[in-house]
């Protein structure tokens, strides 16, 4: 999704309106921005003219079109009149960091370089998924190596985003799962981070604003100002200083990983490689294929490969170490078994809390731990019957590969 014309000129004029309220206002040396690193990399590309590329990846709090995906290339336009920017709002409702590993090399790298990505799951790896810590440092690890592999001169920013039950704990004195695992990545490689959630936590214990101001998990125009005030005052500070020529394009040097099983070598595979005989059926997202629960617009676009009845199988040949799907799991998803290389069956859940009325699009893991190299997935639809669902479905757009 690109952001270009009326829509840059639409985040200007809502920033402007929201830095209206004093309430919104970032002290030059806030807390809750951790400088780890600058940004003069996108600083120096953006002086000269050259195709600068900005990215923001996440959730539905990146997707919405208001947000900071629309205002802080809204900033950067005005600060950098001269400059050749391409901005590409990457977020995607109910994902997470796990999908976003898997996503980026389609839906991010291939569109070209980056030269700053804007980063976004601690929320939706929280409430959607309900990751531990390993799943948040796996896939915002993969998202981090994966990128800085491919393109070592990109700049990335953490923007660490709330909800109510994350606010809770910040206002016992704790730090949230997701927030600590997505820190430890942007401190083992020396990225800058904005943490939105703290800052709404320490104004509503000072009686600034109430958490009904900021707007709720996804924020009113408010609230957005708040992060992008944040974030505007990374950017700022990642800038300062004199730029040494050449020497600020030095490529980033990757340190060892956090996490050995982290998804640096996620990618989504076509169901098409998979081979089955009979009991599917391939085709266009809609309903014709997906009857019960509603579809969101942008799946429209997308071949599905839709399964209804247990003892349904196919077979998929791939290389990795991790195997998994992204699915639509809607209210008539069931359950599947896999056997990687003819192991024990695994019984895996596609139906999620948030299917009743939707199909919900979910990452959902296979196996992990695997050996580099060659392997066989094997799965299948079965009886067991998932409480909350209305069937045994199972919807598959794409699988999951981490080489």
């Amino acid at each position: 999704m690109m952001i270009v014309g009326w829509l840059s000129v639409l985040g200007q004029v809502v920033a402007e309106e929201a830095k209206q309220d004093p309430r919104a206002e970032i002290s030059p040396q806030n807390a809750r921005v951790k400088m780890r690193g600058d940004f003069k990399r996108l600083r120096q590309r953006a002086e000269s003219g050259q195709p600068t590329r900005v990215v923001t990846l996440g959730g539905s709090i990146t997707e919405a079109v208001h947000g900071h995906s629309l205002q802080v290339p809204a900033w950067l336009k005005k600060k950098f009149p001269q400059a050749d920017f391409q901005f590409t709002n990457a977020g995607i409702a109910s994902t997470c960091s796990t999908t976003g590993a898997f996503r980026l090399q389609s839906e991010v790298l291939a569109g070209g370089r980056v030269d700053l990505l804007i980063v976004e799951f601690a929320v939706n790896d929280d409430q959607d998924a309900a990751h531990s810590r390993d799943e948040c440092i796996q896939g915002m690890e993969g998202i981090v190596r994966h990128l800085r592999q491919k393109q070592p001169q990109a700049d990335i920013l953490m923007v660490q985003y709330v909800n109510p039950g994350m606010l809770a704990t910040l206002l016992k004195g704790e730090v949230p799962l997701t927030i600590a695992a997505h820190e430890a990545v942007a401190e083992h490689y020396g990225i800058s981070s904005v943490n939105v959630a703290a800052e709404i936590a320490a104004a509503v214990e000072e009686g600034r604003y109430e958490w009904k101001d900021y707007g709720g998990t996804h924020p009113k125009p408010f609230g957005y100002q708040v992060a992008v005030n944040l974030i505007i005052s990374a950017l700022q500070r990642g800038m300062e200083g004199e730029l040494e020529g050449s020497a600020e394009m030095k490529p980033y040097v990757l340190p060892e990983p956090l996490d050995q099983g982290n998804y640096a070598g996620g990618k989504f595979i076509d169901v098409q490689d998979a081979y089955w005989l009979g009991g599917w059926k391939y085709g266009k997202v809609g309903k014709a294929l997906l009857p019960v629960g509603a579809i969101r617009s942008r799946y429209e676009k997308y071949q599905v490969l839709r399964g209804d009845d247990p003892g349904t199988t196919l077979y998929l040949n791939f290389q990795g170490r991790s195997i998994g799907a992204f699915v639509l799991a809607g209210p008539d998803a069931g359950m599947v078994e896999v056997s990687v290389d003819g192991a024990s069956w695994q019984k895996k859940k596609l139906f999620h809390k948030h299917s009743k009325g939707l199909n919900y699009p979910r990452s959902v893991t296979f196996a992990t731990g695997l050996t580099s190299g060659r392997h066989q997935l094997v799965l299948r639809l079965i009886e067991d019957k998932v409480e909350g669902s209305k069937g045994h479905s199972a919807s598959i757009l794409y699988f999951e590969i981490n080489e």
